[in-house]
């Protein structure tokens, strides 16, 4: 697959509480071709955030994509891969780390925050992941 978009959510019940990851893949035609929904335990919902991405960008290296447009709804994520937030909590150092490095495997990879309303599919699985 060459050019995908990658929608990530994390989502916790309390902050920190039960947590749930959600990603949604979509094709250059915006054709869903992988989806998962997935607790995480305890957790606080920046982790949840970075947990969700890292397992996307993981599904998408596999999926062999060159070219991924991701999107989520944290602003602080976002913001921080871009270089515009410094990292500043050290929970989260490692997770960026990972997703930073994943991002590597990519030709071209852009970061794109949106309101909850564009991303509304990634955070209906990760809502879906918490009640479990």
């Amino acid at each position: 697959m060459d050019r995908a978009t990658l929608y990530t959510d994390g989502a916790c019940s309390g902050n920190p509480g039960p947590a749930g990851i959600g990603f949604v893949v979509l094709d250059a035609q915006g054709n869903e071709m992988l989806t998962e929904s997935k607790s995480i335990g305890e957790s606080t919902n920046n982790i949840a955030e970075y947990m969700a991405l890292i397992r996307g960008l993981e599904a998408c290296v596999k999926l062999g994509v060159s070219q991924l447009q991701v999107i989520s709804d944290s602003e602080l994520m976002v913001r921080q891969l871009i270089g515009r937030y410094k990292v500043k909590n050290p929970g989260l150092i490692p997770l960026y780390e990972r997703a930073k490095s994943l991002a590597q495997n990519f030709e071209q990879i852009r970061f794109r925050h949106v309101l909850r309303a564009e991303n509304a599919r990634a955070d209906e699985l990760a809502s879906a992941a918490v009640r479990r």
